[in-house]
């Protein structure tokens, strides 16, 4: 009987993020967690609409999500897919964007 190998984030790899003065271990951004992962994230931007962020929605993908699904709702989809996590540091105007299709 083989053992099955679980991957989580701790045999990832990390690295560590300073956030504001704290630092913040992470396996995000690792060599490893890209190297597993970064395969999936290009399939999935496959398909979907590529622009950038105009004045008035700076900070605000629950307003983007309502542009393009006629719902505020959607707005968790805007972040995951261009891995923001911190939108008043990366939702500014002007900067690239994916929609989800």
């Amino acid at each position: 009987m083989n053992p099955v190998k679980k991957t989580n984030r701790l045999s990832l790899g990390h690295v560590v993020i300073n956030h504001k003065g704290v630092d913040i271990p992470t396996s995000v951004g690792s060599r490893t967690y890209e190297g597993i992962y970064s395969g999936i994230f290009k399939k999935a931007l496959q398909g979907h609409i590529q622009g950038s962020i105009p004045a008035g929605y700076e900070h605000r993908p629950d307003l983007i999500s309502d542009l393009f699904y006629s719902s505020s709702l959607n707005w968790w989809k805007v972040c995951e897919v261009n891995n923001v996590f911190d939108i008043f540091e990366q939702l500014n105007s002007g900067d690239g964007i994916y929609i989800p299709s």
